[in-house]
């Protein structure tokens, strides 16, 4: 099974959706699961897992809902409030709903780049493994070492860093990003999704070579069994097609075998997230 590890959903609102501003006006509607069915049989995806777009638990119902009602999704990643003093009770919640199958937070967006090891979050991260739940971190490069620090903490928890903690492709800045990319993944548990790439270059004027550093960091640090492809639909498309950023990855593995192949484009996500669908 093909299956993208990372899109996304909404109903737009744009109180709730202040982070689309007006040059992402391609964002500035909704976006659900017919409007990608449709991208996923053109491309030839089969499945996908459905990713938090809100800091709600409405949004995990919200996903929850779509993938009842469509087979074509997979999985969620959803949210919980990991610092709260009820998450024992919020995690046993959502453990009845086979479908939820992790959480992320927006930690790229908490101005402490430390935020991943409050001793709050952290009792919240503690709690995820007894319940049998994946955890999607969610950074840019300046929050990496923290988050070596987080998986180091709790090695038997599965984590996955999301759009390869961000590099700054623009920039064609790669080597801090790079020793802390090959630290983290030292850890077995850590995966890697290849997902985010395109915006984060130049949105109309980035070239499939661009990436081939970045690439090959995370490719030469994880290797094929720890990868997956995602492409962070709709928000990929501020700088590209479905199908231009899933060329991007197959473009860069053209001369790989088979095997790599299929681990990276479906069965790294459905280990990592544990799918039967």
């Amino acid at each position: 099974m093909r299956i993208d590890s990372h899109q996304h959903f909404w109903e737009y609102d744009p109180i709730q959706d202040s982070w689309i501003t007006d040059e992402m006006s391609v964002l500035k509607r909704d976006y659900l699961a017919e409007d990608l069915l449709s991208e996923l049989e053109t491309n030839g995806i089969d499945a996908a897992v459905a990713v938090q777009a809100h800091q709600t638990e409405r949004e995990n119902l919200f996903l929850l809902d779509l993938a009842k009602r469509n087979r074509m999704i997979a999985g969620v990643v959803g949210w919980v409030n990991l610092s709260g003093e009820d998450i024992d009770d919020r995690l046993a919640f959502f453990s009845r709903f086979p479908l939820l199958r992790g959480f992320r937070h927006v930690v790229q967006d908490e101005p402490d780049d430390r935020f991943l090891l409050r001793k709050d979050f952290m009792r919240g991260i503690g709690r995820l493994k007894q319940f049998k739940f994946t955890y999607d971190i969610l950074i840019y490069p300046r929050q990496l070492p923290a988050a070596v620090e987080l998986t180091d903490r709790f090695p038997d928890q599965p984590f996955v860093i999301d759009h390869i903690a961000k590099p700054l492709v623009k920039k064609r800045e790669i080597d801090s990003w790079a020793a802390h990319m090959r630290t983290i993944a030292c850890n077995p548990r850590v995966y890697c999704k290849l997902s985010g790439l395109v915006t984060e270059a130049e949105w109309s004027h980035w070239q499939i070579q661009d990436f081939q550093p970045y690439l090959d960091v995370v490719f030469d640090a994880f290797g094929s069994s720890r990868l997956m492809f995602g492409s962070d639909w709709p928000v990929c498309l501020l700088a590209g097609s479905y199908r231009q950023v899933k060329s991007v990855v197959e473009d860069y593995m053209q001369d790989r075998v088979a095997q790599d192949k299929e681990n990276v484009f479906g069965l790294n996500a459905a280990r990592f997230y544990g799918l039967t669908n």
